[in-house]
């Protein structure tokens, strides 16, 4: 049995190929983008005998339907969480096989209350292997907030007996793999590494030191990051299933006109590197550079179901349909056709931002500017500029707490969130200029003398 991780830095999530044997795999948890696993599956000379879901997913579009379509193979999930779409019920306690390969079900409730886990006993004595999806995590666990604000508590209490009694049985030599991890707002107090067995983290993970499940539940809500607004509107998709992507059309490429007249209706993605778009945009563009991170800004600061046209700049637009998907945009309204300059050659609005270097900012700040950092709260409180206003970018489009009347410079860790800040502030009449390179460029040493 060999583990072949996918991980998408961005979701912070990871997948899993696991080959049974020398033709044969299943997948854990895939998320909407399947080619990459039959690509790896195809180049192993394996077929998909099985796929197993650990819960309906909030942070991405499951692939399973998609694979059912394209394998024939019914994915395994929680007969409690009322999937729609043809698959195989499992629940605590179930056993079956899949090819030689036994697995069991544990029932793991928590993060989500429908979540099961998979025990894969490995051949030959080898260390037995847990698929975790959020309930247990290298350093941590998942959230209990994504279903419904009054069912926190009782998903909390029932994550903290997860905690002590799911995986109890199993030996410290358990190899775990999560879903969720670093990175992900699914998640809290994750570690960076995405894998571990049972025995480090019944010696190191803090949410199991926790015998007082009264202290846990009053406690352990208090870690949650923010979550994007999207989180709460994919588990209904995930378990009616999704659109299958061959009934979704990559935009059409748009001129210049057309473009312009689609503004009004829907929303415009620039997914080019921040430094062009400072150089010149579209007046009312959405900066989201195209990186690990596109997907989850694209789904908390542009609504689902906004028509959306892009600008973009060398990266294949399937990669950003892709990626756009994969968060639950599918009105895909339109590409930009030839560049920004056919844009302004057209006679149309260009819109420039400006970059200024810490020192300049600071000169800014003692004539009474305004520094607004866009990072998270937990980033915010380890460390910003001094006076600075904290508004996390994930609340900007909502938020009046803006300040007005007095010069803006926005900031982030490095600026491509602070970009995107500014962006959004540009559209509701607000200008700001952007700190170069963030404030890990503030904490250097200046270089005048």
């Amino acid at each position: 049995m060999k583990v072949i991780p996918f991980v998408h830095e961005g979701l912070g999530n990871s997948s899993y190929l696991v080959q049974l044997g020398p033709d044969s795999a299943l997948l854990v948890d895939p998320d909407r983008s399947v080619g990459r696993y039959l690509h790896e599956a195809g180049a192993r000379g394996l077929r998909i005998a099985g796929v197993l879901e650990t819960h309906l997913h909030a942070d991405f579009v499951t692939g399973s339907r998609e694979l059912l379509e394209l394998t024939g193979v019914e994915p395994h999930a929680s007969r409690a969480g009322h999937v729609q779409f043809p698959h195989r019920g499992v629940e605590a306690g179930d056993d079956f096989a899949i090819e030689e390969l036994r697995v069991r079900v544990v029932g793991s409730p928590g993060h989500t209350p429908e979540h099961v886990s998979y025990v894969l006993e490995a051949p030959r004595g080898e260390a037995p292997v847990l698929f975790s999806g959020g309930s247990l995590i290298v350093g941590g666990a998942a959230r209990t907030d994504l279903v419904s604000p009054d069912m926190t508590e009782e998903l909390t209490r029932a994550q903290f007996r997860t905690l002590k009694n799911a995986f109890a049985v199993l030996p410290d030599e358990t190899i775990l793999y999560p879903t969720h991890g670093g990175g992900s707002f699914c998640s809290t107090g994750a570690g960076r590494d995405r894998s571990s067995t049972l025995g480090r983290e019944r010696e190191s993970n803090p949410l199991l030191q926790f015998d007082d499940e009264d202290e846990f539940v009053t406690w352990f809500p208090t870690t949650f990051p923010a979550a994007p607004d999207y989180f709460y509107k994919l588990r209904p998709i995930n378990q009616a299933g999704p659109r299958l992507r061959s009934t979704i059309n990559n935009p059409p490429e748009v001129s210049p006109a057309e473009l312009r007249d689609g503004i009004a209706s829907g929303g415009v993605v620039d997914t080019r590197p921040i430094n062009d778009y400072m150089r010149g945009h579209i007046r009312g563009a959405v900066s989201i550079a195209f990186r690990p991170a596109y997907s989850t800004w694209l789904g908390w600061v542009v609504s689902l179901g906004t028509p959306l046209y892009f600008v973009i700049g060398s990266e294949p637009i399937e990669n950003v349909v892709n990626e756009s998907l994969l968060v639950g945009h599918e009105n895909l309204a339109g590409v930009l056709a030839g560049s920004l300059e056919d844009w302004e050659r057209a006679g149309l609005d260009i819109q420039t931002t400006r970059s200024l270097a810490p020192d300049d900012v600071r000169a800014l700040l003692k004539d009474g500017a305004v520094a607004l950092d866009v990072r998270e709260r937990g980033e915010f409180a380890g460390g910003h500029i001094e006076g600075a206003t904290n508004l996390p970018l994930g609340e900007i489009p909502t938020s009046s707490g803006v300040p007005k009347g007095v010069p803006i410079v926005a900031y982030c860790g490095h600026g491509e969130r602070s970009m995107t800040g500014i962006s959004l502030l540009e559209r509701n009449g607000v200008d700001a200029w952007n700190l170069e390179g963030g404030f890990g460029a503030w904490n250097r040493p200046s270089r005048r003398s």
